[in-house]
């Protein structure tokens, strides 16, 4: 009883007082990862306990953060220029994804990024004494972008969870052989326009407005 009260008072603790260096428990199995692209905020838990939040950026419109749960892959030190002083690499399927430090630390609390999650050096530096290879992390959100705005327009070269959204509609349809992996190469586009030419939708390639309503993502 005097244990479990002195960690709720630990806890409240640290909620309480945002600098406050918070100590990686000897569990690393209960430490877990929540991202909130609304707040632009981390969360940082141990054993469903919140530990700390910190603020973040995420990634542009065009370029959105992912949306799902990943596992953490890999942990580096001054991992390249750009990416701050720590790199927490992400098990994302098309591309190359992590939450990692930055110079330009400006850009916290905005769409900034090309999808990956960025944070001040000295948060990424306390948030990576937490994290092993194996870690969740939640990313919040909607695969196709804000609700109250239109998906983005989807061609050739782009990823995400929204391509392989359209890569598995279109295998369902029986159009689309490939691998659902979120990137929209040659065979995505070959299938998309097949699927378009069939339904009468205009033979562009480009996954559109008008694609997404006959696929049925949006109404």
């Amino acid at each position: 009883m005097f244990m479990h009260e002195m960690l709720l008072i630990f806890h409240l603790f640290i909620l309480s007082n945002p600098t406050t260096t918070a100590e990686p428990p000897q569990n690393q199995e209960k430490i877990s990862i929540r991202i909130d692209p609304l707040k632009h905020q981390l969360y940082l838990y141990s054993n469903s306990h919140l530990i700390k939040k910190y603020p973040i950026a995420l990634g542009k419109q065009e370029t959105p953060s992912p949306v799902g749960e990943y596992v953490v892959i890999n942990k580096y030190n001054n991992w390249g220029k750009g990416f701050g002083t720590r790199w927490i690499g992400l098990s994302v399927r098309w591309g190359t994804y992590g939450i990692h430090g930055t110079n330009r630390p400006y850009s916290i609390g905005h769409n900034a990024s090309h999808g990956c999650i960025r944070m001040h050096n000295r948060d990424v530096e306390e948030l990576y004494e937490f994290v092993r290879v194996g870690t969740k992390i939640s990313f919040g959100g909607h695969v196709l972008g804000k609700l109250d705005a239109d998906p983005r327009s989807l061609a050739k070269g782009d990823s995400g969870g929204d391509v392989q959204i359209i890569q598995y509609r279109l295998r369902s349809a029986g159009f689309y052989k490939g691998e659902c992996n979120g990137k929209f190469n040659s065979t995505t586009e070959i299938a998309l326009k097949d699927y378009e030419k069939k339904f009468g939708l205009p033979v562009d390639g480009v996954a559109g407005y008008h694609d997404y309503i006959h696929l049925g993502l949006v109404e």
